[in-house]
C-alpha cells in the first residue's frame, strides 16, 4: 500500500480492509493488532445500542449537512483525510446496523447504576 491514497476502507470477520485507486489487492489489517482486548472496556447492552444509535445519528446529520449545502468533499480535504464522505456515511451506517434511520431510538435504558 506505501503511499497510494485509500479510497475505501471495509470490514470483514476480524479484519479492517484497505482498498486504493489503483486497483492493488486490498491490505488486511487484523483488528487484535490495532486493538488489544485489555484496551477497550467492557461494554453493556445498552452502552452498545448507545453507540449503534449514535453512529445512525452522525450519518443523518452528515447528509443532512451534505443536502443543506454546508458539508462537502473539501471538508475532509482540509483534514488531510483519504476517504470520501460517502465513505465515512457508509462505515457509520455498518456500525449503525447498516439501515438508515429516520427515526431512531435514541432511547438508553435505565440500569439502575
Amino acid at each position: 500500500m506505501g503511499t497510494e491514497p485509500i479510497s475505501d476502507i471495509g470490514f470483514e470477520a476480524g479484519f479492517i480492509v484497505l482498498k486504493n485507486s489503483s486497483g492493488n489487492i486490498p491490505k488486511r489489517i487484523a483488528i487484535a493488532d490495532v486493538l488489544r482486548a485489555a484496551d477497550i472496556p467492557a461494554l453493556t447492552h445498552a452502552q452498545v445500542a448507545a453507540v449503534t444509535t449514535l453512529a445512525g445519528l452522525m450519518a443523518i446529520l452528515i447528509r443532512t449537512l451534505i443536502d443543506r449545502d454546508i458539508l462537502d468533499e473539501s471538508f475532509g480535504d482540509s483534514l488531510g483525510l483519504d476517504v470520501s464522505l460517502d465513505t465515512i456515511i457508509y462505515s457509520l451506517e455498518q456500525i449503525g446496523g447498516g439501515m438508515p434511520y429516520s427515526d431512531p431510538d435514541i432511547s438508553v435504558p435505565n440500569t439502575g447504576g
